[in-house]
């Protein structure tokens, strides 16, 4: 029976190693690919030509949901996982609307990758279990407390997210930019941009927001 082929997108090599070992053990898997940012990501999409892609959300030149999507305009067949730190309920749905097929947290990866592989290359959805009950609690909650029930935060767009994880790291508008390749222009027009739709003018509400909604530790 032929393995599945599977490729890892993550900025983090000692991630994307200990991946590599564990997957490569399994006698269903084969890992064919690896890349640690977004547009090494498609350029070994079109060259490994793998079954399943696992995907961090955070990274650098071009994020997770800006990949899934320029994979699925690209119209390159893969099943695409995501697995990230990240359990904001409106990242997966995003990337889920993205394309993407399945979502894990990284905590998890020790008890729910497999699985996870095995069901999105049969062609099915998989999403974290406790992703999972979130959602619907809060589904439910929303359904509750009326239609008109929305946090600021969920108007930022994916890219806003990832600047305000690296402005309430402390990191200057020179640095944010180096890492997802952006000016520093572009970078505080995206600071001015976040802080109207939070209603907020200090740094430290960033801060608290970010803490929040788990974007940094505390």
């Amino acid at each position: 029976m032929d393995k599945i082929r599977i490729a890892i997108a993550d900025d983090h090599t000692v991630l994307r190693s200990g991946l590599k070992a564990m997957l490569n053990y399994h006698p269903q898997f084969e890992v064919v690919g690896e890349a640690a940012n977004g547009l090494e990501t498609l350029e070994m999409m079109e060259k490994c030509h793998p079954n399943v892609l696992i995907l961090d959300l955070a990274m650098p030149v071009m994020g997770g949901v800006e990949c899934v999507k320029e994979i699925r305009h690209r119209g390159i067949l893969c099943r695409i996982l995501i697995l990230t730190m990240y359990d904001d309920e409106e990242y997966v749905k995003e990337v889920m609307r993205a394309g993407a097929d399945g979502y894990i947290l990284k905590k998890s990866a020790d008890t729910e990758l497999i699985e996870g592989i095995l069901r999105v290359h049969s062609g099915k959805k998989f999403l974290n279990e406790n992703l999972s009950e979130k959602l619907m609690e809060n589904l439910l909650r929303a359904s509750d407390e009326g239609p008109d029930h929305q946090d600021p935060y969920y108007l930022l767009s994916s890219r806003e997210r990832e600047v305000i994880r690296y402005l309430a790291r402390g990191y200057t508008n020179g640095e944010i930019g180096a890492r997802l390749s952006l000016s520093p222009k572009t970078i505080d027009t995206y600071r001015s941009r976040i802080m109207d739709k939070l209603k907020v003018r200090r740094k430290s509400e960033l801060v608290n927001y970010a803490i929040k909604y788990k974007l940094i530790d505390t």
